[in-house]
């Protein structure tokens, strides 16, 4: 028996964590910069604290609905290592990631009193791609390295810890999620990202989610309830 919300409530769900945590990185990013306008690595502090404690929060209220992907690569990832979700549940799934993130961008501009406008910020150059990828293999691994060790229920607060580090650890202060990225596309400020640039991040960020894919299946190649 199905006991799963229908897909409607999990898809709005999607919409809306999503576009809260791109809500959190856009709106953290315009106050870092406005309170430290002269001091690039504290304002970047500020956005990864306040992204990393907003994404495990919005990982704890939403994993129930929906699994709390919350980024089309995890989709992806969850439907190739066995998930039996239909192609409609996959792409409704992917839809609302990108309509949620776009309107966390609007709405977080709006929040801020700014304009809503395509960013001009050029990420685009090989060591940042190349960050891109490591950031999303290492959070597709830590991800369903938990989730096939019976250890899903810590997801939300190792995830965040990742991501806050990540920030720090990676060129690119990982982004590691299409729906974010273009999301972050439409916004023109700290945390902004250019369109070619938001365009080469998503092949990047692809790319890591099949490396991670790769590092899943050479490490846990079934679920096993034991490794908890």
């Amino acid at each position: 028996m199905n006991t799963s919300p229908p897909l409607w409530r999990r898809a709005f769900a999607e919409l809306l964590g999503t576009g809260l945590l791109v809500a959190v990185v856009v709106g953290s990013g315009i106050a870092a910069q406005r309170l430290s306008p002269n001091d690039t690595g504290l304002a970047l502090l500020e956005n990864a604290i306040a992204t990393a404690f907003g994404l495990a929060v919005l990982i704890v209220v939403f994993q129930p609905l929906s699994g709390a992907h919350f980024n089309p690569v995890v989709t992806l990832v969850n439907r190739t290592l066995g998930d039996r979700a239909t192609a409609t549940e996959l792409v409704t799934y992917v839809a609302a990631q990108l309509v949620g993130a776009c309107g966390g961008a609007v709405l977080a501009n709006a929040m801020f009193a700014t304009p809503t406008a395509i960013a001009t910020t050029d990420r685009t150059d090989a060591g940042r791609l190349l960050g891109e990828v490591v950031a999303t293999a290492g959070l597709v691994l830590l991800i369903f390295a938990l989730a096939r060790s019976d250890r899903a229920r810590i997801v939300g607060p190792v995830v965040g810890a990742y991501i806050g580090a990540a920030y720090w650890f990676t060129s690119s202060t990982s982004f590691a999620n299409p729906a974010v990225t273009v999301g972050r596309a439409f916004t023109d400020s700290f945390a902004g990202i250019a369109p070619g640039s938001a365009a080469w991040f998503v092949v990047a960020q692809l790319l890591g989610g099949i490396v991670g894919l790769g590092l899943v299946l050479l490490l846990f190649p079934s679920p096993r309830k034991d490794l908890a």
